[in-house]
């Protein structure tokens, strides 16, 4: 389908097409349709840019990931199709591993993504052959790699997970969620949340590695973070 650059909900609709794309093509699951259509409603609760709060929870993950021994990033279906390129430069970027988890886990979507990733650039993807389980989860979701999310200490998990992350974190692991709903167990369990779309984040954590900015991590309140961000949905709704 081809959108009209002039339709006022222009991005809106390129991204449905993409996620559209991505379930035609085996990388999405039929949830992750719905899952995105959730998002997006979040989305306009925050008015469809990147607040404040979201770039200081972005300038904080990244002090982590850049500072860590270990540092995984968390790729499923959905954002394997919507910013296959992005996720994979960021990795380069944080001198990160990507790593394949799915809730919907077949082998097939399993090697589909890795395709998408490669194709991307990516050259070692963990997770599509795991020898490791994440501890308190039962379902395929705790299959992981040993070298990459078992033994990470730090671990990025874009789009929300909420049981996968309270694992993780009873693993001793620092999580950084990226979630544009605030109340989800997701973005109160991690260590760090941001509260923004997906596609306008992370090529801005690209963008603020490269720049070589000094970041500050003191005094950094997730809590405080998740406050703004429901203030800000507040305000939105008053509007109208």
């Amino acid at each position: 389908m081809e959108i009209p650059k002039s339709h006022p909900r222009y991005v809106s609709l390129l991204l449905r097409e993409r996620i559209i794309e991505g379930w035609k093509e085996g990388i999405v699951a039929d949830a992750g349709l719905l899952a995105h259509g959730r998002g997006e409603a979040f989305d306009y609760l925050i008015g469809e840019i990147t607040q404040p709060f979201a770039l200081h929870a972005m300038k904080v993950a990244l002090h982590h990931m850049l500072n860590a021994k270990n540092s995984v990033i968390s790729v499923n279906g959905n954002v394997c199709a919507l910013c296959a390129g992005d996720i994979v430069k960021l990795a380069r970027a944080t001198n990160s591993k990507l790593e394949i988890n799915l809730f919907y886990r077949t082998e097939a979507r399993v090697q589909k993504i890795a395709e998408k990733l490669r194709e991307a650039g990516a050259e070692k993807i963990f997770g599509v052959n795991p020898d490791a389980r994440i501890p308190g989860l039962e379902h395929l979701r705790a299959l992981c790699s040993r070298d990459g999310m078992y033994t990470a200490d730090v671990v990025f998990v874009p789009l929300e997970d909420g049981d996968r992350v309270e694992a993780l974190k009873k693993m001793g692991k620092f999580v950084i969620a990226l979630d544009l709903n605030p109340l989800s167990r997701t973005a109160r369990s991690a260590d760090v949340t941001i509260v923004d779309n997906l596609v306008r984040a992370v090529p801005k954590m690209v963008e603020i590695v490269k720049s070589g900015e000094k970041l500050e991590i003191e005094g950094y309140d997730n809590g405080a973070i998740l406050g703004a961000a429901k203030k800000k949905i507040w305000e939105v709704l008053s509007e109208h």
